[in-house]
């Protein structure tokens, strides 16, 4: 059963790839020509069981460094486009391709970066007990608004209590916070 469910996320994602070709193309090119090369952004993130995987998203940022060299903070770098993107979670498109490759499923906790899951010790050796996804209760729930502690509790939350009808529930939210923009839940589990 876990076999046809993973070919039927992945073969889901690989349609909703295809079918959102004219979208892709439409913000890569808006990219290439407003913030210039590399419209992708690439970076390892920690997924099942602590495997470790390349995400792809849409750039949202530019490659800015001050005179030592250090990234400056993201306020600064994040491009008019990349807030657009990032508000509606279009920038999140190309990781569709992380579904069909069977690095993330579509919904779970989102995948983060392996230094911040080591930092997390045991909660975070329990967050890796599911695939990670492209969107997550966290997300639907405050996301950027919440602390990096109350999204785990969420996540936690999810790999204790979720099934088909939360996650469905957590699409419908999803589309919500696409179209009308991140709010924190009043009660968050």
């Amino acid at each position: 059963m876990t076999l046809v469910i993973d070919f039927g996320r992945r073969l889901l994602a690989l349609l909703a790839l295809i079918a959102l070709i004219p979208v892709n193309l439409v913000i890569a090119l808006l990219l290439r020509f407003l913030q210039g090369k590399g419209v992708l952004f690439r970076q390892s993130r920690s997924g099942y069981r602590g495997s470790t995987f390349t995400l792809v998203k849409f750039r949202t940022m530019r490659d800015l460094r001050d005179a030592n060299g250090q990234l400056l903070d993201d306020a600064v770098r994040v491009t008019g486009i990349g807030t657009f993107l990032r508000k509606s979670r279009l920038d999140e498109l190309p990781s569709l391709w992380n579904v069909v490759t069977g690095d993330i499923a579509i919904v779970g906790p989102r995948p983060l970066l392996p230094d911040t899951i080591a930092s997390l010790g045991e909660r975070g050796v329990r967050r890796g007990s599911v695939h990670p996804g492209l969107t997550g209760w966290a997300q639907v729930s405050g996301n950027t608004l919440l602390s990096l502690d109350e999204k785990i509790d969420l996540d936690l939350w999810y790999i204790d209590n979720g099934n088909w009808q939360t996650d469905l529930g957590i699409l419908v939210s999803t589309i919500s916070v696409m179209v009308a923009g991140e709010k924190r839940k009043r009660r968050l589990s």
